[in-house]
C-alpha cells in the first residue's frame, strides 16, 4: 500500500510553493491540485477528490486552449471519481468530455485515447449495458496492441474486461478464451504467488461452474485458494469469496459436509474484514443458513 499522507503532505507543500510564486490562474497550479486530487483518490475521500480535480479543471479552462490534452486528463480524473461515487451519468458525461478533446488532438492510436475508451467501457459495465462496454473495451484493446509489447499486464487488464463482459451475458466459451489470454500474460509478467493469478483462476473457476464442469471448476479454485493462502493476509475477504465458490460447488456436487466446511470459512473470514451490512457477507451468511438446514 502507497503511504498516502506522506504523499499528500509533499503535494500540498509544492502546491504552497506555486502559490506563492504563481498567477493563482497558472496550469502548474492545475497541475498540483490534480496531484493531490489523485492522491485522495486512492485515499478513498471521493469529495475531497473530486473537488481537487475541479479546482485542476477550472485554472486548465482558464489557462489553456480548450483541445489541450491536460484538460481531458482533468475530465478523466473527474469522469473516473464520480464512478467511484456511484454516479455514473455524470461519469459517462465527463470521460466522453475527455474522449473528444483527445479525438482532436492526439493519433489515433495513442495510448491516452485506449485508456478513455477503456474507462467509458468500465461506465457502461456499471450500468450493465454489456454490447456498449464490449465495444469500447475492444477499442481500448486495439490501441494497446499496436502501442504496447504483446505480454503487457495493461492488455492483461483489457482481455480480463472483455472475459467480465462475456461471463455476465451467459457466452462463457468467449470468457474462457479472453481470461485464459489474460492468464498467459500474467503468467509471464507476474510472480507465481501473485494475487492478480489467483484472481484469474478464480474466473476461469467459475466460468467452468457456469458450464457445470465442476470438476474443472474445483481445479481452478483450489489453484486461486493455494495462491491467496500464500499472497494475502489470513483474512483477507478474496479469500472468503474463494472459500464460497469452493463451498458453492461441492453443494451443487450433492456433498453437504463439504459445503458447509466453505462456507463456515468464508463466513469466518469475512466477519473479521467485512461491516455487518456488506452484501457479500450477507450473502454468504445465507449460504451457510441453508446449506445447515440440508445437514
Amino acid at each position: 500500500m502507497g503511504d498516502y499522507p506522506k504523499a499528500l503532505s509533499y503535494c500540498e507543500k509544492a502546491l504552497a510553493i506555486r502559490q506563492q510564486a504563481l498567477p493563482s490562474n497558472h496550469s502548474d497550479l492545475g497541475a498540483s491540485y490534480s496531484s493531490i486530487g489523485s492522491v485522495y483518490n486512492n485515499m478513498g475521500d471521493y469529495p475531497k477528490a473530486l473537488s481537487c480535480h475541479e479546482k485542476a479543471l477550472a485554472i486548465q479552462q482558464q489557462s489553456l486552449p480548450s483541445n489541450h490534452p491536460d484538460l481531458a486528463s482533468s475530465y478523466n480524473n473527474i469522469g473516473i471519481t464520480y464512478v467511484r461515487m456511484g454516479d455514473y451519468p455524470k461519469a459517462l458525461s465527463y470521460c466522453e468530455k475527455a474522449l473528444a478533446i483527445q479525438q482532436q488532438s492526439l493519433p489515433s492510436n495513442h495510448p491516452e485515447l485506449g485508456a478513455s475508451y477503456y474507462n467509458i467501457g468500465n461506465v457502461y459495465v456499471k450500468i450493465d449495458d454489456y454490447t456498449k462496454a464490449l465495444s469500447y473495451y475492444e477499442k481500448a484493446l486495439t490501441i494497446q496492441q499496436e502501442s504496447l509489447p504483446s505480454n503487457h499486464p495493461d492488455l492483461a487488464s483489457s482481455y480480463n474486461n472483455i472475459g467480465n463482459v462475456y461471463a455476465q451475458i451467459s457466452d462463457y466459451l468467449n470468457a474462457l478464451s479472453y481470461y485464459e489470454k489474460t492468464l498467459t500474460i500474467q503468467q509471464q509478467s507476474l510472480p507465481s504467488n501473485h494475487p492478480d493469478l489467483g484472481a484469474s483462476y478464480n474466473n476461469i473457476g467459475n466460468v467452468y461452474y457456469s458450464m457445470a464442469d465442476y470438476p474443472k471448476a474445483l481445479s481452478y479454485y483450489e489453484k486461486a485458494l493455494a495462491i491467496q493462502q500464500q499472497s494475502l493476509p489470513s483474512n483477507h475477504p478474496d479469500l472468503a469469496g474463494t472459500y464460497d465458490n469452493i463451498g458453492s460447488l461441492y453443494e451443487n456436487m450433492g456433498n453437504h459436509s463439504k459445503a458447509h466446511s466453505f462456507y463456515e470459512r468464508a463466513v469466518q473470514n469475512a466477519q473479521q474484514s467485512l461491516p455487518t451490512n456488506h452484501p457479500d457477507l450477507q450473502k454468504w451468511s445465507k449460504h451457510l443458513e441453508n446449506i445447515k438446514k440440508k445437514l
